[in-house]
């Protein structure tokens, strides 16, 4: 079964927002999905137990599918590691003195699509942040052999980031299954409506000319309270 990796420009950009819009569009599709995170930093400890708790990106998922957490969930298969320290997985988990195996990682992954139609399998920050010391993310996604859901914005700087991300990932061969523009920025300071506009006709008529099979969509604007009251429909050849 498939598996689609979900990443964004730079952290910050909604891709766990993106993460659950899809998986709530896909089962409302009828398709059997669960989503996984790679890894989770940030995590707090429960205080009486000392044991790490839920990756809090995997709660948002599954509020916005609308389900409560599954036993992959509880037995920690859609994120098998999680970390105090807010910061890129390779320095979180060196500061929790453990070490990172992506065989485990790997292995979550071919068990949940042992029982999933299709696995989403969330990033941490962009595409380039080191999973190790000696792996960064976008390598072990390649070694998968995943395609990349990438998610956007149309805030100053958005088209370099965006161009640079799909060259890193065409450089390993990778599929780029989609592009997301997320209207998260949109009433950041360093977003402007006319540069907004710009950037999604230009990303738009790019990856036209040099992705045509990736689909371009549009994630529906985020309230204040995380949610969207607007329909995410996705393309019936999505998956």
């Amino acid at each position: 079964m498939s598996v689609l990796f979900v990443s964004g420009i730079d952290t910050d950009i909604g891709k766990t927002y993106a993460t659950g819009m899809i998986a709530k569009a896909l089962m409302e599709q009828g398709v059997n999905v669960i989503t996984q995170k790679l890894v989770q930093t940030g995590v707090a400890r429960d205080l009486i137990s000392g044991k790490m708790g839920i990756a809090d990106d995997i709660i948002t998922h599954r509020q916005l599918m609308g389900i409560p957490l599954q036993p992959c969930d509880i037995d920690s298969t859609t994120c098998p590691y999680r970390y105090e320290k807010p910061a890129s997985p390779h320095l979180s988990a060196a500061l929790a003195s453990e070490i990172l195996n992506t065989d485990v990682i790997t292995s979550a992954t071919k068990n949940l699509q042992a029982d999933y139609k299709v696995v989403l399998l969330e990033g941490a920050g962009g595409l380039l942040v080191p999973i190790t010391e000696q792996l960064l993310t976008l390598d072990y996604i390649a070694k998968q052999g995943y395609p990349v859901i990438l998610v956007t914005s149309g805030r100053l700087g958005s088209i370099n980031h965006t161009l640079l991300s799909l060259e890193a990932i065409k450089s390993r061969g990778l599929d780029v299954h989609s592009v997301i523009y997320n209207h998260i920025h949109d009433n950041a300071a360093q977003t402007d409506t006319e540069i907004a506009a710009s950037t999604i006709k230009f990303l738009q008529n790019y990856l036209a000319e040099h992705h045509p099979t990736a689909h371009w969509l549009a994630l529906p604007v985020q309230e204040d309270n995380g949610f969207s009251n607007t329909d995410f429909i996705l393309p019936q050849n999505f998956v």
